[in-house]
């Protein structure tokens, strides 16, 4: 099971635009493609369908760039992934995936559908209770005090300049 670099790339985005939330700062796509090294297209590709899907608003001008709807403490990661890619397992998923048939020949009691529902019931019931503030909070926990505290300010000091 993969998640695909879109929903990678967009959590990242994402956690890099909350951390400039509560000082109502904007990052341009410039700004978040240097920070996370992907693409400026790229950037600007994701940073649109999450805008189109409601997590992020965007202004423009010389203060202009993208900022979250709301706080981070109010928008799961299970949000953030059904916008960016959907889920693993969909109940049409059988009806789009019968082989050669109309008709899945297993659709009665399938076994596997079941697990892929157990899958995606699992996957749901961690990333519909996890926030972007909480995400924010175990990537700080990471950082030792010596070197993480430094390393963030410097980042988010280049980023403002």
């Amino acid at each position: 099971m993969k998640f695909s670099a879109q929903e990678e790339y967009g959590l990242r985005c994402l956690l890099r635009i909350a951390k400039f939330y509560a000082v109502e700062k904007s990052l341009t796509i410039p700004e978040i493609s240097r920070a996370e090294g992907i693409s400026e297209h790229n950037a600007g590709k994701i940073l649109r369908v999450m805008r189109i899907g409601g997590l992020l608003e965007s202004s423009r001008g010389q203060i202009g760039g993208y900022t979250l709807t709301r706080p981070p403490d109010q928008i799961s990661v299970g949000e953030v992934l059904k916008v960016l890619g959907g889920r693993l397992f969909d109940d049409e998923f059988c009806s789009t995936h019968t082989g050669a048939m109309d008709i899945c020949t297993n659709s009665i009691d399938c076994s596997v559908r079941s697990l892929w529902k157990m899958i995606q019931d699992s996957v749901d019931s961690v990333v519909s209770k996890m926030t972007l503030k909480d995400l924010m909070a175990r990537e700080n926990f990471l950082f030792d005090e010596s070197f993480g505290n430094s390393k963030i300010n410097e980042e988010l000091k280049e980023i403002e300049s």
